[in-house]
Order: C-alpha cells, then structure tokens, then sequence
C-alpha cells in the first residue's frame, strides 16, 4: 500500500513567510524607483558663484586677517549683538578668546536674527577691514557710524548672502520656529531612501532626531550614506497636497498615500540646493 507523504507544515509555513517578505520588499524598490522618476528633475543642483561649501572658522580670519582681506568667505556663527539696522556680530562661543567679527547685510534683503541663541546663521561674503567710509564707498551703502565704534579698523564681512543655518535636530526638534524659512543645514546623510529622499543627522545635538530631505529637483551631484553636506532649502510641514502643488511634484496617488503615512505633518526640508 502506497503511503501519502506528510505535509511538512513548518517548512510550508517560513517559505511562505519568504515569499511573502519577497513581495513586501519588491514592493518597497519599486515605490522608491517611482519616487525617484516622479519627483521633478528639470534644473540643476550645482554650485552658486556667490555660495562656497567650504566653511571658514570665524578665528582664522580674526588671527589672520591680512591673509583673508579681499577673499569671499563662508562662516557658520553665532549672533552674539544687534549692530543697527543692517549688521551683527558673531563669535564662535566655544573658542576661549575669541574675538567676534561684524557682518554688514549687502544683500538688499532684510536679515531677522534668530530668537533662538543657539541657532547659528550662515554667511558669505568679502572680508574687509572695517574702514566705514570706505566700505560705504566700495559697496554704496549707508552706515550707521555710531553702533561700530568698538569694531573700528576689525574684521568684517561684508555679506552679500545670510541665511539661518539650524542643526538637523534642532528643527526636527522644535520645527515651529522654522516653519516657511529658507536655511543652510550641514548634517551626515543617512538613510537614502531613493536619489529624492534621505535623512540628515548632526550627530551632536542631544536628544534631536533625523531630519527628511525632499529634494524639489534631481540632485546633479552624487550623495553617499555617511557624506556630510550642506543642504539649502525651505522647512515645511510635510502636508504632499501643499508640497505636490508648490513644487510641482509629479507624484502618482501611490507615491503620494506612502509619503503622507510615513511623513505627514513632520517637519521637512524642501531641498533647492546640495554641496558635497
């Protein structure tokens, strides 16, 4: 008499549970392949004539000024005073010593510092002596003598762009005070989700999270899992409707469902530009 073989219900059961993980993971490929291609790419992530991604320490240029004057700079400080209507000062606070340098807004866009006084601001612009007539002269600006009689003959920045320049964990933190602003972030690229979508992370800020960056357009340049880099932007609220609308995103209702699961309401950055 024949026998039936038995059913091995165990082996059964966990190639089922790997066909069923197959799936879920072909899935999950395929969303991001569709994120990716759906996400506009018209324009180009490049450099900016008036922006460098390299980051000058604020006591280099105060201890070396002779060898900076004339030159276009980047700095990350903090603002420490208010100078009139159209300048500030920043200082490094962790560098014992240090010695704060003023910056000149040049760009013809009001600067509102942050309220926050652990928020740093990112600037570009030329290093100069502050020689007030001269600058007035140079830049064709009106100077307020009086709010700079301690700074006198000291370095300055004459800046022709200013942003804010949070960390990753201070806006994921406390995103409110970043809502609709366009900043500067430098953070470590973590969890690329497809060339459109990543994480960045400051690896200092206690107890921040990870930020999500949604690139309006195609970065041109390549980004790699553990890259630090600077990502310029606007914060938002992820609501897709709003993002889909303003930056013309080309989502599918799939794409846009998994996105609003995933992020709605957190804060985002709207990436427009990236420097390795």
């Amino acid at each position: 008499m024949s026998q039936i073989p038995k059913n091995d219900s165990k082996s059964n059961s966990a190639s089922d549970d790997n066909t069923s993980q197959g799936i879920r993971d072909i899935g999950v490929l395929a969303f991001l392949a569709v994120l990716a291609m759906l996400t506009i790419n018209s324009g180009a992530f490049g450099s900016n004539e008036s922006i460098t991604s390299k980051i000058t320490n604020t006591a280099e240029i105060t201890s070396e000024t002779d060898d900076f004057a004339g030159k276009t700079v980047t700095i990350r400080s903090k603002p420490i005073q208010r100078l009139g209507l159209r300048a500030f000062a920043v200082k490094d606070k962790q560098l014992v010593g240090g010695k704060p340098i003023v910056v000149i807004n040049a760009s013809n866009i009001p600067f509102d510092l942050p309220k926050d006084g652990n928020t740093e601001v990112q600037v570009t612009g030329q290093v100069r002596e502050l020689d007030i007539p001269k600058i007035e002269r140079d830049f064709k600006l009106n100077i307020q003598d009086e709010y700079y009689k301690d700074y006198i003959n000291q370095p300055a920045i004459i800046a022709r762009y200013i942003t804010l320049a949070p960390k990753p964990g201070q806006v994921a933190t406390n995103p409110e005070q970043f809502y609709g602003k366009r900043v500067a972030m430098m953070g470590k690229v973590k969890d690329i989700q497809s060339p459109n979508l990543l994480k960045l992370d400051d690896g200092n800020f206690i107890g921040g999270k990870d930020l999500p960056i949604l690139f309006s357009q195609k970065p041109k340049v390549a980004i790699n899992e553990g890259q630090t880099v600077v990502v310029m932007g606007r914060v938002s609220p992820f609501v897709a409707a709003d993002i889909q609308q303003n930056y013309k995103m080309n989502w599918n209702s799939d794409v846009k469902k998994q996105l609003e699961d995933e992020y709605a309401n957190t804060p985002v950055l709207i990436a427009e530009n990236v420097y390795p």
